[in-house]
């Protein structure tokens, strides 16, 4: 259960550094760090692909060990990840449908040059899939030695890469966000479409590689997990190995800076050292100590997190989209007219400062998407494919 906790805790921080009332309000802990280091909104990713890691031992193991073939594990794996690419490719393609561009292009045929033309391909979704396809691979035909040879062969070559590749008119070595190998590759692969047609993605091409070693690092885990021994002795290793990870992660920082639009290697090892910690503290006052009752909320919201993730993306684009009149008579978007109406308003009136407000929203925000998954669970609808 404490994987569900820990997976279902996860979506509703990323739900809530997502959905400010304002991102011009925003508490500097709930938004990206502007490059290098890390905020509490740079773990979310990470610990959602480590958790993704450990799930995979958990279930493709006993398969296996019914009699399972690798091969049909790697279709269903195939299957798992071209409907998360798929989705993620929706949510992009939704903006298209609702924002209006259709009529300004007047006509299909220019509307639909102008979509696939700037559609971002990457994405939130659509990383998660390539890691999952890439990081089961390499579980389903590798032993626990070979996956941490994959692992660190990852790691040290992506350093290499974006250390000792030169970048025209950059040089080799230069980890700016225009400067950097990753960013290079971006804009001869992706072009117009990366993230907002900006010259790099923050879930980019060469930038993968190294989520993949975070997938492999939750495999790990996963299999550690599966192992032997008593539940004391497990919570010691996830402990021990998590601060060991979040030493050499300190340590690496010295030479290559902890940096999660980059996914650096350092990154990936700090995040993982982390997400055991995380994980060992859930694992024992969960599944150890038996504190159910109070971590069932979490455990909801993590049996149907992709679906509260999509719900969530597909609500927002729809609020910044449909227009209402405000008191002056002006169209403002729904959000933000609500946002007005029923937080910055009246909170501000009672004192709140401006970001107090705009985190008001996000609370609200994740306590109705709760509400949806309490009630898909209540009625045991779990969407799985």
């Amino acid at each position: 259960m404490s994987l569900d906790v820990f997976r279902g805790a996860t979506i509703a921080a990323m739900m809530l550094v997502n959905n400010p009332g304002s991102w011009g309000a925003v508490y500097p802990q709930l938004d990206h760090a502007e490059w290098n280091g890390w905020t509490f909104t740079d773990v979310i990713f990470p610990f959602f692909i480590w958790i993704a890691g450990v799930a995979m031992p958990l279930s493709m193991a006993r398969r296996l060990e019914r009699g399972a073939a690798r091969n049909d594990l790697f279709l269903h794996a195939l299957k798992r990840s071209a409907i998360l690419f798929g989705l993620g490719l929706f949510l992009a393609f939704f903006s298209f449908l609702i924002n209006g561009s259709y009529n300004a292009a007047g006509g299909f045929g220019p509307w639909w040059d102008k979509v696939t033309g700037t559609i971002r391909i990457m994405g939130v979704l659509q990383r998660i899939a390539v890691v999952y396809l890439a990081a089961g691979a390499v579980y389903l035909w590798t032993t626990p030695r070979g996956r941490m040879a994959w692992l660190a062969g990852l790691l040290a070559g992506y350093w290499i890469l974006m250390m000792g590749v030169p970048v025209p008119g950059h040089g080799a070595g230069v980890l700016t966000p225009e400067g950097n190998v990753s960013a290079w590759l971006d804009r001869i692969i992706l072009g117009k479409h990366c993230w907002k047609q900006m010259p790099w993605d923050p879930e980019g091409t060469l930038s993968t590689v190294p989520a993949v070693a975070t997938c492999l690092f939750g495999i790990l885990s996963g299999e550690l997990l599966r192992e032997p021994g008593s539940p004391e002795r497990k919570t010691v290793q996830f402990f021990v190995g998590g601060n060991l990870l979040m030493l050499a992660g300190a340590v690496m920082n010295i030479w290559l800076p902890i940096n999660k639009n980059l996914w650096t290697s350092t990154y990936a090892v700090f995040m993982a050292g982390l997400a055991m910690n995380v994980f060992a503290v859930l694992y024992w006052l969960v599944d150890v100590r038996g504190w159910r009752k109070l971590a069932r909320p979490f455990s909801v919201y993590g049996m149907n997190a992709i679906t509260v993730f999509m719900l969530s993306g597909l609500l927002g684009r729809l609020m910044l989209e449909i227009k209402v009149q405000n008191s002056a008579g002006k169209a403002v978007a729904l959000k933000s007219w609500l946002y007005e109406a029923c937080f910055n308003g009246p909170l501000s009136r009672l004192g709140l400062d401006a970001k107090m407000c705009s985190l008001g929203w996000a609370v609200v925000w994740v306590a109705g998407l709760y509400l949806v998954a309490w009630v898909m669970h209540r009625r045991k609808w779990f969407v799985k494919f």
